[in-house]
């Protein structure tokens, strides 16, 4: 019985490509809204997190702990739980529980969460030599989070993002189980629901290819601003010794 109802219910062949190359587009708009915001607020947020840690450009231990402690609870949550529990919050921003907008708040907050750690882990890589340096120079403490920390990160930061991009892309999946379009919805209501092995082998595709093309991507804005991050160690370091000469005189 399964299998006629299976065999009657399943998409014509010759249907699947509308049927899932609009899904595509919509989870690429999906989850390119929510790295936008990610990037927007993940990086001032990770950079405060580390200079407000001890040994940090503006150290304070209870704000530190405060940010983290709240950042620590976006990432720690697993992505079907936070969706589900700031389901009012959503309505409240968004007007609805469905759709893109929806899904974009949950992915959005659980995206910020984990590209706000990358940062901070990725800062923590910079050796300590080149903020003196900076600091000496003379350089307000935004200039040298811009031209010291970030731009010495860079590949870390990207290389964290790339990761970052994947793992939002796996929740649009999840985020199709209410209703938020997309490869997920897709999957789910007529893969899963209909037992349509077809279209589910598909979708299974499409995003295991979507996510190596990101990876390649990734891997290749990595190599590309590996140099120039070595480069600007490099006029940091031969800068030290006449930068430093006015701080010793002193």
């Amino acid at each position: 019985m399964s299998v006629i109802h299976s065999a009657v219910n399943d998409v014509p062949l010759d249907k699947i490509p509308a049927l899932v190359f609009p899904a595509l587009v919509e989870t690429l708009i999906m989850v390119g809204i929510v790295m936008v915001i990610v990037i927007v607020v993940g990086v001032p947020l990770g950079a405060l997190v580390h200079n407000l840690a001890p040994g940090g450009l503006i150290e304070n231990r209870a704000a530190h702990s405060t940010v983290s402690w709240v950042v620590s609870i976006g990432r720690s949550l697993p992505f079907l739980i936070l969706m589900a529990s700031i389901m009012p919050f959503t309505r409240l921003i968004t007007g609805t529980n469905i759709g893109i907008a929806a899904a974009v708040v949950p992915m959005s907050l659980a995206g910020v969460a984990f590209f706000t750690r990358i940062v901070e882990n990725s800062l923590r890589s910079v050796p300590p030599s080149l903020v003196r340096v900076a600091r000496a120079s003379g350089a307000s403490k935004l200039q040298v989070v811009r031209t010291a920390q970030l731009s010495e990160a860079v590949p870390q930061i990207l290389g964290g993002l790339t990761i970052n991009t994947i793992a939002m892309i796996e929740y649009s999946a999840i985020a199709g189980t209410i209703g938020a379009g997309g490869i997920g919805y897709v999957a789910v209501t007529y893969g899963y629901q209909r037992f349509d092995n077809t279209v589910m082998l598909v979708t299974i595709v499409i995003l295991v290819v979507t996510v190596a093309l990101v990876q390649l991507l990734g891997d290749a804005a990595v190599r590309l601003t590996t140099p120039y991050a070595r480069r600007s160690s490099k006029r940091m370091r031969r800068a030290a010794p006449v930068s430093s000469e006015p701080v010793l005189a002193a």
